[in-house]
C-alpha cells in the first residue's frame, strides 16, 4: 500500500464521517463534520497538489526552459482559501450553537410546529391543493393604445411645450379634448 493510496482512503473515510455528522440534529456533530469536511478537502487538494516536498517553483532545472520537478501552486493556493472558509463557517456556525444554548439550554434543532402541522395534512387538504383554480386577472393594458416612442426635452417632458401630442385613449382625456 503506497502513500498516495493511504492518502485517499483516509480522505474517502473523512468525507463520509463529515457528512454523516452533518446529518444529525445536533448543532455540535453539525460543526464537527464541517470540520471533517474542510479537513478531508484539504487533504484532496494536498494529493492533486504535485510532486511531494518541492516548492513550486523549485526545482531541479538547468536551464529556464527545462521541464524540472515542479508542483502546482494552484492547488496550494486553493488550500489556503479552504482553510479561510473553514475558520470562517466553523466560526459562524460556533456563534450559532452558543446562541441556541443560550435560548435553549439545548443545541439540537426541533421540528416547527407549522413543519408538523404541513405533515399531518389530511387527504381532502391534499385535494383540495391539487385543484387547478382558474382567475381571469384584469391588467392595465387591457384596450391601451400603443404609440411609438419619441425622444423628449425636458420642455417637452415638463409640459411646458402646448402643441406636444399626447395619445390617450378617449376615456383618460380631459372633457374638452374628447372627439
Amino acid at each position: 500500500m503506497s502513500v498516495s493510496l493511504t492518502l485517499v482512503i483516509i480522505m474517502g473515510v473523512l468525507y463520509a464521517a463529515g457528512v454523516y455528522a452533518m446529518l444529525e440534529r445536533s448543532l455540535t456533530r453539525v460543526l464537527i463534520g464541517f470540520l471533517l469536511l474542510g479537513n478531508a478537502t484539504n487533504l484532496l487538494l494536498l494529493i492533486v497538489m504535485g510532486f511531494p516536498g518541492t516548492a513550486p517553483f523549485a526545482g531541479e532545472a538547468d536551464y529556464p526552459g527545462d521541464e524540472g520537478a515542479h508542483s502546482d501552486p494552484l492547488p496550494q493556493a486553493l488550500m489556503l482559501t479552504a482553510i479561510v472558509i473553514t475558520f470562517a463557517v466553523s466560526a459562524f456556525l460556533l456563534a450559532l450553537i452558543y446562541r441556541s444554548w443560550q435560548l435553549g439550554q439545548a443545541d439540537t434543532v426541533e421540528d416547527d410546529a407549522e413543519d408538523l402541522a404541513l405533515r399531518t395534512r389530511t387527504a381532502e387538504a391534499e385535494a383540495a391543493l391539487g385543484e387547478e383554480i382558474a382567475v381571469e386577472a384584469p391588467t392595465d393594458f387591457v384596450d391601451a393604445v400603443a404609440a411609438p416612442l419619441r425622444a423628449i426635452d425636458g420642455a417637452d417632458a415638463l409640459g411646458l411645450l402646448p402643441d406636444a401630442p399626447v395619445n390617450l385613449p378617449d376615456d383618460r382625456k380631459p372633457e374638452g379634448d374628447r372627439e
